[in-house]
């Protein structure tokens, strides 16, 4: 079993004991997805299948909040964000943005990317750098940025 599973299934046990139910029913819903991946692909997942989860569900609730912000719903917005902190604690540190330039300056280098066209390769060397640790909708456009 990863690492980073058994974290979230510890942190499960803990915020039952605690009587948390906001953060257990968070905690429940991250397992579940963990869980329904290794149902759909027939196999124990590794730490990075499993950021990857957690980031998909980090970058969804992101979309939430700005709907529910848009709506004037402000109650589930603020739900969104708690249940952001709550799956955040299981991802590495965030990137500076300097770091950020750093990689992508690394992996235009190594690719000889000089076009727009070559935006797969570099992308295919600065996304497992940067998954769970950046969001990966703004490394992209700065990549296409530097590559315009």
């Amino acid at each position: 079993m990863s690492d980073l599973k058994t974290r979230i299934l510890d942190a499960v046990k803990e915020a039952m004991r605690a009587g948390d139910k906001p953060r257990l029913a968070t905690l429940r819903m991250t397992s579940a997805a963990i869980k329904q991946k290794e149902v759909d692909e027939r196999c124990e997942l590794a730490d990075a299948d499993v950021l990857g989860i957690l980031d998909k569900m980090v970058k969804q609730r992101r979309e939430s909040i700005d709907q529910y912000a848009s709506a004037g719903r402000d109650d589930l917005a603020g739900a969104e964000r708690d249940e952001i902190t709550i799956i955040s604690e299981f991802l590495p540190q965030a990137l500076t943005e300097a770091e950020i330039d750093a990689l992508i300056d690394a992996a235009i280098t190594q690719t000889g990317a000089d076009s727009i066209k070559a935006m797969g390769e570099v992308m295919a060397i600065v996304k497992p750098q940067v998954q769970g640790r950046a969001d990966m909708g703004a490394v992209s456009a700065q990549v296409k940025q530097r590559l315009a």
